[in-house]
């Protein structure tokens, strides 16, 4: 059974996903600018990321006050409930910047230090997913209703389907290419969204057999890295550590560990 807060968690995670998310679809600028950079002059902000990370933490604040904050685009305070919301209000900027409908809204809710909530909504696919910790994952869209999610069993590595993504920064973009280009003759094919955040939950879903990066921060894994696993995925990064900036994995179990042993071979985590 649900207990009550993170029930009461889930809740605003939803209503600010879903806010900031209409916000983002329905207010996108036809001269949508470049406010600022982040790792790399290709790495860009978006106003519209700075309105919706707003949007996100004037509506949990009004809520709960005393809860602490960790957000992609500058939001931080560290809190005295025990509670701290990991939010990245725009993953997929470029997506977004380009008019690519593969963008989210991502919010997960710690307690303690421990991920109890996440929430992915994707306005462009008209889809929203969704966990608590021990109660499985779910997501809404053109079905009826929720729909429980399950990653899918696992396939031989050679007819495997995972996903990646590619850092701004070129020297460490150009690493990443050539570990894709030893992975790639080992599985069925590669895809690249440009979301972390979409990926886990397709992972999630049964529409990725894995996922892995590197380079990624807490906003963009803390959220669908929950999601994935109560999906029934595995997570991690090098072996026997959990996601990290060096390496974060998402995958079906069977999948997940031949994919983790080849990227550690490979030296995906580092230069």
């Amino acid at each position: 059974m649900t207990t009550p807060l993170p029930t009461e968690l889930l809740r605003l995670a939803q209503e600010a996903a879903r806010k900031a998310g209409a916000l983002l679809r329905d207010g996108r600028p036809a001269d949508l600018a470049v406010a600022a950079t982040k790792s790399s002059p290709i790495d860009v902000v978006t106003e519209m990321d700075i309105a919706a990370e707003k949007l996100i933490t004037d509506l949990i604040s009004a809520h709960r006050p005393d809860d602490g904050f960790l957000g992609e685009e500058g939001a931080s305070s560290a809190g005295t409930s025990g509670v701290r919301w990991v939010i990245d209000p725009l993953d997929g900027t470029v997506n977004y910047l380009y008019g690519l409908p593969t963008w989210a809204v991502s919010i997960a809710a710690e307690q303690d230090g421990e991920t109890v909530v996440g929430v992915v909504a994707a306005p462009m696919r008209g889809e929203t997913y969704h966990a608590v910790r021990g109660e499985g994952a779910w997501a809404t869209g053109a079905w009826d209703g929720e729909r429980e999610l399950a990653c899918r069993p696992a396939p031989p590595l050679d007819q495997a389907l995972v996903s990646t993504g590619f850092n701004y920064v070129l020297e460490v973009r150009a690493h990443q290419a050539e570990v894709a280009q030893r992975l790639i003759p080992l599985l069925r094919d590669i895809r690249r969204s440009g979301s972390a955040a979409v990926d886990l939950c397709d992972v999630a879903a049964g529409r990725l057999d894995g996922y892995y990066e590197r380079g990624l921060n807490a906003w963009d894994l803390a959220a669908g890295d929950l999601i994935a696993r109560e999906a029934g995925a595995l997570t991690g990064g090098r072996p026997g550590e959990r996601p990290a900036r060096d390496l974060a994995i998402a995958a079906t179990p069977g999948v997940f560990e031949p994919l983790q042993r080849l990227l550690e071979d490979f030296g995906a985590w580092h230069d």
